[in-house]
């Protein structure tokens, strides 16, 4: 199985609950808002549209940050805190990039600095790993080709690219995880991490050899 495979493998996962329906008819009607009308009217005082863009990019976040922390709880955490910071601080967005791109920062740098914080850690949670996975059928047609070699169960397949994305720097695992597992370009990266596309594709680089080098039993 070659890297970005098994890099895409790893990035489905359990989505969370969705949103709620709508209690009133215009919050429907909100769902079809563009973000930055959105944005205006949370601005303008009302929480409601704020709501929607919550349920708009909160499974997309979760899935970035559950792959940089490998762990549900604080990725659920670290999501809601992201949301937090993101309603507080809105009156000082100012439009310079896309909504998404602005609080997709917000929880890179937040996730960051918990890695760094939880660093005194020696292991990471993997027990709530997504046991779903097995039954996706586009994992079961990919996987049905592997050699005796590649014999792997997924579950720990699952298990060990967790473990080697956890074995790189903060600002690799950011790097990958955005690009090979949510499929963000170079362009949106370096705008959420504040560096040049020139850097993203360094990192990006880096980081993939040294998955390579850590998953190399199982591709």
């Amino acid at each position: 199985m070659k890297l970005t495979e098994t890099l895409k493998l790893g990035g489905r996962m359990l989505r969370g609950t969705n949103p709620p329906a709508p209690a009133i008819e215009r919050e429907v009607d909100l769902q079809h808002e563009e973000d930055e009308a959105l944005v205006r009217r949370t601005q303008n005082g009302d929480s409601t549209a704020f709501d929607v863009l919550v349920g708009r990019y909160k499974e997309r976040l979760y899935a970035t940050v559950y792959h940089m922390t490998s762990n549900h709880e604080d990725a659920n955490d670290l999501v809601q805190d992201t949301f937090i910071k993101a309603y507080k601080s809105l009156n000082s967005f100012r439009g310079q990039s896309s909504f998404y791109t602005w609080v997709y920062r917000i929880a890179v740098n937040r996730t960051i600095n918990f890695i760094k914080r939880r660093k005194n850690r020696n292991s990471y949670s993997l027990d709530d790993l997504d046991s779903s996975i097995q039954n996706d059928p586009d994992l079961v047609e990919l996987m049905s080709h592997v050699t005796p070699r590649r014999e792997v169960g997924l579950t720990e397949l699952h298990e060990k690219l967790n473990e080697a994305l956890q074995k790189l720097s903060e600002t690799h695992r950011a790097v990958v995880t955005m690009h090979d597992i949510q499929g963000m370009t170079h362009a949106d990266i370096a705008k959420a991490m504040k560096c040049s596309e020139g850097t993203v594709r360094s990192r990006l680089f880096y980081a993939r050899q040294q998955l390579q080098s850590l998953l190399s039993d199982y591709l």
